[in-house]
């Protein structure tokens, strides 16, 4: 390579010579040659760049040498950017050749889940599935965000069938977004707990949180029969009429309708009115007919006002029945059947015993032995 002096001597027979100098200058201008298919420019998916190719070359002249480099740059987000891919071919005399791949890598996709989500399902509403624990992947990126979100149409104030719908908004590294939804369809089941009994108007302030199981919250109490006021959960009975009130409380249980019902009657019988009052009710402890006006007949007082109907029999030391009034007037001064003496007279002196029935009461009858004199 470069400049070669050749030098041409001719002689003739007498020995006479002549010489003529020629120049001869070699160079290399033929580049070296790339054996394979170039790789052409493209753009591809984050997880399917191909792998560089790998080039050899041929020259005319001697050995060649080819020289791979790669150049990053930077794109709006960790997954978009460019490759620049350069093979530079140079033979032995530092002739190049250069072919120049241009690569954009791009990132498209979004993060899948590891596992299949079903778009609908249809179930009772006490067995409505737990939230699956779902991890997302992405064919690029490895930060991942989540947003999880779940909305009922469950109305407390209007119980029917509903819906609840699930979403999952993902999005990776370079904002490719995917919103996966699954719509359950419930079906609500009702459960009541019913309780009834009795209180009395005078017994205090009702706290109706007391009927409910389990320490339940979230519910409101309801007036559903009688004309009552509740302050939240107390009922006052003092000042409502008398009757049957029915109250109820509902909660959304875990998606069913848990529902406690309590009916409450309301009535008196806490109050001992006079008419009530054993203690009011006087009876004679002896009687003594002799004329005078002093324990003249056995007397049951203390109820005139009452409407009582009084029933009394009266019975000797022996257990004879002497006397049987179904509606008595306080008018009996020792006279007896015949049976139970011989014949009618008064009876002897002595102690004999009453069994009084005060009709309509609701008293226990009065039991007791009473004594029969002339003084």
């Amino acid at each position: 390579l470069g400049d070669t002096t050749v030098t041409w001597t001719v002689t003739d027979g007498s020995g006479n010579t002549a010489t003529c100098t020629q120049v001869v200058t070699v160079i290399d201008n033929e580049p070296p040659v790339f054996v394979e298919d170039l790789p052409i420019d493209g753009t591809y998916e984050c997880d399917n760049i191909p792998e560089a190719e790998t080039l050899t070359a041929t020259d005319p002249c001697g050995d060649v040498e080819v020289v791979f480099t790669q150049t990053i740059t930077d794109g709006a987000c960790p997954s978009n950017y460019s490759l620049e891919r350069k093979w530079v071919a140079t033979d032995s005399n530092g002739v190049v050749t250069t072919h120049i791949q241009n690569i954009t890598v791009q990132d498209t996709k979004a993060p899948d889940p590891s596992i299949n989500i079903e778009s609908s399902i249809s179930v009772n509403c006490d067995n409505i599935p737990s939230v699956p624990n779902i991890q997302f992947v992405d064919n690029c990126s490895t930060d991942i965000n989540m947003i999880f979100n779940e909305t009922s149409s469950f109305d407390i104030n209007n119980p029917t069938d509903y819906e609840i719908i699930r979403t999952w908004t993902v999005s990776d590294e370079c904002n490719n977004e995917e919103i996966y939804t699954q719509t359950i369809s419930v079906t609500l089941n009702e459960f009541a707990n019913t309780v009834s009994e009795r209180a009395c108007f005078d017994d205090g302030v009702i706290d109706l949180n007391d009927y409910l199981q389990n320490n339940q919250s979230g519910g409101e109490w309801i007036v559903e029969e009688g004309d009552a006021r509740l302050d939240e959960n107390l009922f006052d009975p003092e000042n409502v009429a008398l009757g049957i009130y029915k109250f109820s409380y509902a909660i959304n249980d875990n998606g069913c309708l848990d529902t406690t019902e309590v009916t409450l009657e309301i009535h008196e019988e806490c109050v001992t009115l006079p008419c009530r009052d054993r203690n009011n009710v006087i009876i004679s402890k002896v009687v003594t007919p002799n004329g005078d006006p002093y324990n003249e007949f056995f007397e049951v007082n203390g109820i005139e006002a009452c409407g009582f109907i009084v029933e009394l029999q009266i019975f000797n030391r022996w257990g004879a029945k002497i006397y049987d009034n179904s509606d008595y007037q306080n008018d009996w001064n020792g006279f007896a059947h015949n049976s139970s003496i011989g014949r009618a007279e008064k009876v002897p002196n002595g102690t004999y015993f009453y069994i009084i029935n005060l009709r309509n009461s609701g008293l226990e009858p009065f039991a007791k032995a009473f004594y029969v004199g002339t003084k």
